[in-house]
């Protein structure tokens, strides 16, 4: 096995994750320091189209990431970063401004006025540039 360029999370997820050279997947435990433990990652095979593979293993190849698994897990966490971001937007934003918009239905802005100040917002950006 080849050694892997010592950084906090490849070096965490390989102890954490199992006894070196151990493939085995799940949640089967593992001996660490003569305790049996459960395994805290899983082992995938994944498919990606040549684009994405060529970027994952370009960051690899520059030293941006020690591992594929390593740039993979970082894109997983902004995705999921993502997703709470717009929960939050969801549930803080729009969430109330539905409510207060059943609440007092004169507040509405009515269709032709979005149209309007969509179109109106078109033309200045056209005309910069």
């Amino acid at each position: 096995m080849r050694r892997i360029p010592s950084t906090a999370s490849a070096v965490v997820s390989r102890q954490v994750g199992g006894v070196r050279g151990d493939n085995r997947v799940g949640l089967n435990p593992i001996h660490l320091r003569g305790e049996a433990v459960m395994r805290t990652t899983q082992q995938f095979s994944i498919t990606l189209p040549n684009e994405m593979a060529e970027v994952v293993k370009a960051k690899v190849e520059s030293g941006e990431y020690a591992t594929e698994s390593e740039m993979i897990r970082d894109g997983l966490r902004a995705l999921m970063a993502r997703d709470r971001a717009v929960e939050n937007w969801l549930r803080e934003q729009v969430g109330p401004a539905y409510d207060a918009l059943k609440t007092d239905p004169s507040r509405a802005v009515s269709v032709e006025a979005v149209r309007a100040r969509l179109a109106a917002e078109h033309e200045v950006m056209t005309a910069k540039r």
